[in-house]
């Protein structure tokens, strides 16, 4: 065989080109499965902790129940997930985020060098933000209800690095408690920041 045939000779081509392009087909299928595995996810975790903050917020509300629907409703999406979930509540929408009442003389807009501040959620400190933590809220309460999804994905991109092989979803839902009782207002005793 002579240099020339050798060079026209296309025989074995084609399993050439198909090893080279086979990785980056698989790797793009996989990638692809991933992210529509966390946008299903996404998808379901959403409307379950919204549906769990509805049924949170009558009378009769099991705040275990609820946080169990959520699990029943990611763990055949998202198989090994492990979920952790936050309640916060106050007493108007208008207050979700913002820190309690003091007298910010030094305008650094902390609560420092003996200000005076109202204890508005009773714990006995100022805090940056109002709401109660842990408090599933009392009748008209407004309760912010978020819960975090952790989890191995299914479809792990091969030759990824390490930290993409965890992964982790939220949703948040915010919801007013019904009224079946007396709404409990904010406290007044005052307090001095060290």
């Amino acid at each position: 065989m002579t240099r020339h045939t050798l060079m026209e000779n296309r025989e074995g081509a084609t399993v050439v080109e198909f090893a080279i392009v086979l990785p980056l087909f698989m790797v793009f299928l996989i990638g692809i499965l991933d992210v529509g595995q966390m946008v299903y996810g996404k998808s379901v975790l959403t409307g379950a902790v919204h549906r769990a903050a509805r049924a949170s917020a009558t009378e009769t509300r099991n705040i275990a129940l609820a946080d169990a629907s959520v699990f029943r409703a990611i763990q055949p999406v998202l198989p090994g997930v492990k979920i952790e979930s936050t309640r916060t509540s106050y007493f108007d929408f208008a207050d979700v985020g913002r820190p309690e009442k003091w007298n910010d003389a030094n305008g650094n807009s902390r609560c420092d060098n003996n200000e005076v501040y109202t204890d508005e959620n009773r714990n006995g400190q100022w805090d940056e933000d109002v709401g109660r933590v842990g408090d599933e809220g009392n009748a008209n309460d407004v309760v912010v209800y978020q819960v975090i999804a952790r989890f191995d994905p299914v479809f792990k991109v091969p030759f990824a690095p390490e930290r993409w092989s965890k992964r982790s979803l939220s949703a948040t839902a915010v919801v007013k408690n019904q009224p079946f009782g007396n709404q409990t207002d904010y406290g007044s005793t005052a307090g001095s920041c060290p």
